[in-house]
């Protein structure tokens, strides 16, 4: 469904390329995952926004209709199975199919006291009841959104999409819930893509770095770390989630991504150069 050109002069063809197909986008109602989201119905898809937040996941809605495109709102906690599986079966019921499966929602802080982003603390007194939690919507959520869309995909095909991080791959301090988890979805999307390639189903990994709200926490909080950590990139900026992050989502979701699976795609700005 790409755009192309077969010979000089030739018409070029501007089809959507998720025209026809449902992608379920969680953490869908702000950053990342609403810039994705907007893009995939601006792109043809049928999007499911999926939001523990109400509000955000009925503007992301709105959003998107107001571009010409489908969608609908799927209230989810992702902490949770059950929720997750209703997510999954209300996408295919409401436009029966599901081609794309974005996992973007994480949750930081503990099952009783969420958060929004990660608090700084050492490996040895970690509480693991954060631990528990940044598993749950991180690994958990994926795994378990993961084995629901299978028997969905197994007959047509699909794009499963999940979110890495380098933080997990460099180990950076402090983070260690967050580093585990996103490692074991890196472990979880590579065995994915060697067991479920035979019917036609990609899975791979991005790994952003982004100027989200939770980016502008941690500058508000450290602006001077901030500073530091920008400057690292050789791009000399964080990305923008409509115009940097969202488009490597639409080329991993798209036809031109149907021999790539099992691979980690750093989003960053050349901020995590390596071999």
């Amino acid at each position: 469904m790409s755009g192309s050109t077969h010979e000089a002069g030739a018409t070029v063809n501007n089809a959507l390329r998720l025209a026809g197909r449902t992608a379920i986008v969680t953490g869908a109602g702000r950053g990342i995952g609403r810039a994705i989201a907007e893009l995939y119905g601006r792109e043809g898809a049928r999007v499911v926004v999926a939001s523990r937040s109400a509000d955000g996941s009925a503007a992301a809605v709105e959003a998107i209709e107001a571009a010409g495109g489908t969608a609908i709102a799927k209230p989810t906690n992702i902490g949770i199975k059950a929720d997750v599986v209703d997510m999954v079966g209300f996408a295919v019921e409401t436009y029966g199919s599901l081609d794309v499966l974005v996992n973007n929602a994480q949750s930081w802080g503990t099952r009783d006291q969420p958060t929004g982003l990660p608090v700084p603390t050492p490996l040895e007194s970690f509480d693991e009841a954060e631990l528990d939690w940044t598993f749950d919507t991180g690994f958990r959520g994926t795994f378990w959104a993961m084995q629901a869309a299978f028997p969905y995909m197994r007959e047509r095909g699909g794009r499963i999409i999940n979110f890495a991080s380098m933080y997990g791959m460099i180990g950076n301090a402090g983070t260690v819930g967050y580093n585990i988890t996103k490692e074991a979805v890196r472990a979880l999307t590579r065995t994915a893509a060697r067991e479920w390639a035979p019917y036609g189903i990609t899975a791979n990994l991005v790994a952003p770095t982004a100027k989200t709200d939770s980016a502008n926490e941690i500058e508000r909080a450290n602006p001077e770390g901030m500073a530091a950590a920008v400057a690292a990139i050789p791009m000399g900026r964080l990305g923008d989630p409509h115009l940097d992050i969202a488009p490597a989502l639409l080329f991993l979701a798209s036809d031109d991504a149907h021999y790539i699976t099992g691979q980690t795609l750093g989003v960053d700005g050349g901020a995590f150069l390596h071999a």
